[in-house]
């Protein structure tokens, strides 16, 4: 029985450490960071308004100059708990004025905080990392020019068992997918190329239009589809471009939307994509033009038989 006991015991203990160090975090290698160079403010603007930062860091229905207010507070109420957005303005004190480059894109790209714990996947990391170092350089630089907001938001509110942060590392192991998620032909265009990252990494669509299995993981064989609100109000589109999605939308009819807000039948956007809808508009036309063609050719796929 000693021996039995004693065997148990070391299985425990193997299983303990393996799964304190699968759980670990990753953060990115120092060369590919220092790689990054000094970012360039301009360029970064058009990686703030494609990241929808001010649609979730700003105030709730800011205008204007607020939009550069990046103060937080605003809820997401989901299954998991509420998760409230932190104050990432350039204040050292309340905001993230502190932070190094280094600790900047481990956010960004892997999810990992200043004090190398996981940050939870209500920030979208899981479509960030799929951004190349260089734009998040680039963003680093415009958000250090924007205004300081003094502000503390409150904290999440997260039950057990999510709010042990350490299983996030597993989480992340199981369903980060840093990989382009719809392959082109080889011979794709420019500006198809370009859609796709701006909708799969900066742009976080999927973090949205994608349903998510029952542990939080999107299901990227139905990407795009539509599916429950992550803060459980409503449903969100279906974007692919099928007769349950846009398929009868035109590539201009999408660069319209994306500007000014209007659908072809002349109804409006509401609910959480208002914000978006109001980021993208601040992007150039070419890109706007480039979300749609991507749009345009990713599969077309129905609604799951579930929704």
């Amino acid at each position: 029985m000693r021996k039995v006991l004693l065997a148990v015991l070391v299985v425990i203990v193997v299983v303990a450490v393996s799964g304190w160090v699968a759980s670990g975090p990753r953060p990115l290698d120092a060369s590919l960071v220092a790689s990054a160079g000094k970012g360039d403010a301009k360029a970064g603007e058009t990686m703030f308004w494609a990241g929808g930062c001010a649609g979730c860091h700003a105030g709730k229905n800011a205008k204007g100059d607020d939009l550069l207010k990046l103060g937080g507070g605003q809820k997401l109420d989901t299954a998991f708990g509420l998760f409230v957005t932190p104050n990432i303005s350039p204040d050292p004190e309340h905001g993230i004025g502190k932070w190094s480059f280094a600790q900047f894109a481990n956010a960004v790209k892997r999810g990992i905080g200043p004090d190398g714990k996981h940050l939870y996947p209500a920030f979208p990391y899981p479509d960030y990392e799929r951004m190349r170092v260089k734009d998040v350089a680039d963003l680093w630089a415009y958000m250090k020019t924007l205004p300081k907001v003094q502000t503390d938001p409150p904290g999440n509110s997260v039950p057990f068992p999510f709010n042990i942060r350490r299983g996030i590392g597993l989480w992340k192991r199981a369903f980060l997918h840093p990989k382009p998620v719809v392959a082109l032909a080889t011979d794709a265009d420019a500006e198809l190329k370009r859609g796709r990252y701006l909708v799969e990494g900066p742009g976080h669509c999927g973090a949205c239009h994608t349903p998510r299995d029952s542990a939080g993981g999107s299901d990227y064989d139905q990407w795009l589809a539509g599916g429950p609100n992550p803060d459980g109000k409503g449903k969100i589109p279906n974007i692919t471009p099928s007769k349950a999605g846009i398929g009868s939308w035109s590539k201009s009819d999408i660069v319209y939307f994306l500007e000014s807000g209007f659908t072809p039948s002349y109804d409006t956007v509401g609910g959480s994509m208002v914000a978006v809808q109001n980021d993208i508009a601040h992007l150039p036309k070419s890109d706007r033009e480039a979300i749609a063609a991507y749009l345009k050719a990713v599969p077309a796929l129905p609604p799951k038989s579930d929704d």
